[in-house]
């Protein structure tokens, strides 16, 4: 079992910044990938950010150049730095375990992010 466990976010205005943390714990032996999604009210999820085990990153072209996502050589924690904060970057943010069979198994709670114009 995998435990993922957020913390972070809040309220910022816009041009400011939020992290987002995400605690691992359990069998990580699995997990290829840990992932960061949101959804807005009325919108689909959405993929934001990811980070491989070896290391790679990728991301939605919405947050590329402002959101930065990494974590720690153990998988013990995955952060999500988000700068340059929009308005429409107001979510609820859920990071996400994605195991070497392709399957998300895992989520975290959710936390919500909310930017001011």
């Amino acid at each position: 079992q995998v435990q993922l466990v957020q913390s972070g976010g809040g309220l910022a205005q816009a041009g400011g910044s939020l992290r987002l943390s995400c605690a691992v714990s359990g069998d990580t032996f699995n997990i290829d990938t840990m992932d960061w999604y949101r959804q807005a009210p009325g919108k689909q999820r959405e993929l934001v950010a990811g980070i491989t085990r070896l290391g790679i990153t990728n991301y939605a072209d919405s947050v590329k150049g402002r959101f930065t996502v990494s974590r720690d050589n153990a998988w013990d924690m995955v952060y999500l730095q988000m700068n340059s904060l929009k308005p429409e970057d107001t979510a609820v943010y859920y990071c996400a375990a994605l195991s070497v069979w392709g399957v998300y198994g895992h989520w975290g709670q959710g936390t919500q992010v909310t930017v001011s114009s």
